[in-house]
């Protein structure tokens, strides 16, 4: 069964949220929030897989909220719940830590999907935002080699199954390893190039020579 914490600001929005996710018999109602100070303690308490974060609250935005999470709580996927087609905080929300980002139009059509995508270790985004991201130029740090500690050979490895699009079982599988130390090399791998996303990883491998 997979924890779900859901945060938003309006009632009708946690109602709808809470509804489609009862309704998915493997996921779970870890909690609900109204705002982002309090989805950060029920994150410390209830410790979910997935938390449905909206981007505007009014005491602590959905962007400073994953920035915190992500700090203290890296195992749990930051899924951004928004009205915001916008691509500027949408690469933002991805930098930040999220895992995905979803429009709210779409939430009931598309949650359950959203997060059964982010679970794999996946990126999602809504797919009228997606040709974009992709096709923008990378923003973020550069990976210099005297500004970025050099990759292991294990971890280009790890990194050239995760561009492929295979999960962290499969990469073990593959790797004959176990899947907890796959997630020690991805932690690691974000922790040198500051890329939280797959898309950023697939830039930099392309970048660097690392897949064609």
């Amino acid at each position: 069964m997979t924890r779900i914490l859901i945060a938003d600001d309006h009632a009708v929005v946690r109602a709808g949220l809470r509804a489609v996710l009862l309704a998915s018999p493997e996921l779970e109602l870890a909690g609900e929030a109204s705002g982002g100070l309090e989805a950060l303690e029920l994150v410390e308490q209830t410790h979910p897989e997935v938390l449905v974060l909206d981007l505007s609250m009014p005491d602590l935005d959905g962007i400073a909220v994953t920035r915190q999470v992500k700090a203290s709580n890296p195992e749990t996927r930051i899924l951004i719940l928004t009205v915001h087609e916008d691509d500027a905080l949408l690469r933002e929300a991805i930098r930040a830590g999220a895992s995905g980002y979803i429009l709210k139009r779409a939430a009931e059509a598309e949650l359950v999907s959203a997060i059964q995508v982010i679970l794999r270790g996946d990126l999602y985004v809504d797919p009228s935002l997606l040709r974009t991201l992709l096709d923008e130029p990378a923003k973020v740090r550069p990976a210099q080699p005297d500004l970025v500690e050099p990759l292991t050979p294990r971890e280009v490895d790890v990194l050239k199954f995760i561009v492929n699009g295979y999960t962290n079982r499969q990469i073990a599988e593959k790797l004959t390893i176990s899947t907890r130390t796959v997630e020690g090399h991805r932690a690691n791998l974000s922790e040198k190039l500051g890329l939280h996303s797959r898309v950023e990883l697939v830039r930099y491998a392309r970048d660097h020579g690392i897949i064609d």
